[in-house]
């Protein structure tokens, strides 16, 4: 406000003296000051969201961590807003709600529209049940909202190559990973953690494998539940449950399993932060034998708590984690790797440190200037 005020005194002090060494001058002090003022002036960044209307799913777990980090240091550079039809300098769609997808014929008041990749029409397959007749229908409209997008945001690099198939520029494509809250993701002390295990009946020198996210056919719950049966002295949980209910593939069947699971597997159902927090520090392995993924959440999150990581050796983790983890490929890996993991006590311990890594990889500090970077670009581009 100071400097608009003195931009202003200074506009009507030109106009007074109109002498030529005074015009010159008072242009030049004009033109900085006016630049300075310019320079501070916050990015208005709308995110449009209806991820928190679902629990116990990854995209509301990113926009959380997101959000967070943004609110609590990025604000001395932006405004965050989360209403519809705000005039802002680059709304950000993390969603692809229908009523988001009517904003983006409103340009001048969206500013540079900014799309958060977080699946592919391909990618639904093995998570929803959807009617064979509405696949090209739904198909049709996540790439044309993906096509209305000024930016796109991947979180894994592989999908670079997959949305450019869909016929998308490669130029609009931005690679930014996920990321957690070091503060709300931390290993919990010895007697917490023999806490956490009381409450749940197991025992303190008891193994433990903790597998979580939605109980559908595309994470691998069928070779989770196997794996539990294939080593008996091992107790496996899963955290998580049906967050879209009986549209999950497979609802009848994985529904039927949680009411009736192996002795050694538990199923906690869909749980909040605070208690996967506790979850992830009582296991002695997070494993992930999920089919397909972009970047899961809850691997960053086991890493942060310093649980070690197993996944399914699948290519997108090469991309991004590679030598972090174990990868198995077959049920005979992964009853392998679980059998050497108990037995060999320095196996676990190596295993646990490749997890401090990915934490410290993929920490909030790291991404925090590349966001504000990303935002500066895109408004500039608004403006041009």
């Amino acid at each position: 406000k100071r400097l608009h005020n003195l931009y202003s005194g200074f506009t009507h002090y030109r106009n007074y003296r109109a002498g030529f060494p005074y015009l010159f001058t008072v242009s030049l002090f004009e033109k900085v000051v006016y630049n300075t003022y310019m320079s501070t002036k916050k990015l208005v960044i709308n995110m449009l969201s209806s991820s928190e209307k679902v629990k116990g799913q990854g995209v509301s777990g990113a926009y959380r961590e997101l959000m967070h980090l943004l609110r609590e240091r990025g604000t001395i550079k932006l405004d965050i807003q989360e209403k519809l039809f705000v005039k802002a300098d680059v709304t950000q769609y993390q969603t692809i709600d229908p009523i988001f997808f009517l904003t983006t014929f409103f340009k001048k008041r969206t500013g540079r529209r900014v799309g958060y990749v977080h699946f592919l029409p391909d990618t639904l397959e093995g998570s929803l049940q959807i009617p064979r007749f509405l696949d090209p229908l739904v198909s049709w409209y996540v790439i044309t909202f993906y096509n209305r997008m000024d930016q796109l945001v991947v979180v894994n690099p592989s999908f670079i190559d997959d949305l450019v198939e869909y016929g998308i520029s490669r130029d609009k494509i931005t690679y930014l990973p996920n990321f957690v809250n070091r503060d709300q993701w931390h290993p919990l002390s010895t007697e917490e953690v023999q806490d956490v295990r009381k409450h749940y009946a197991i025992s303190p020198d008891q193994f433990v494998v903790l597998g979580a996210g939605q109980v559908q056919r595309r994470k691998g719950i069928d070779d989770f539940a196997q794996l539990a049966r294939e080593c008996p002295d091992v107790t496996f949980v899963w955290a998580g449950g049906f967050s879209f209910g009986n549209m999950t593939d497979g609802h009848a069947e994985y529904k039927k399993l949680m009411e009736q699971p192996p002795k050694n597997l538990v199923f906690t159902g869909i749980v909040e932060a605070e208690e996967m927090l506790k979850l992830y520090n009582m296991a002695d392995v997070f494993f992930l034998p999920s089919y397909s993924e972009l970047f899961p959440m809850t691997i960053l999150e086991a890493a942060s708590c310093g649980t070690a990581i197993m996944l399914r050796d699948i290519d997108l983790y090469k991309v991004i984690l590679e030598g972090m983890y174990l990868p198995v490929k077959n049920m005979y890996e992964m009853k392998t790797a679980i059998e050497t993991l108990q037995n060999q006590p320095n196996q676990l311990v190596e295993l646990t440190n490749k997890a401090r890594e990915i934490s410290n990889y993929y920490s909030p500090e790291s991404l925090l200037e590349k966001w504000l970077a990303f935002y500066q670009e895109q408004a500039d581009l608004a403006k041009s």
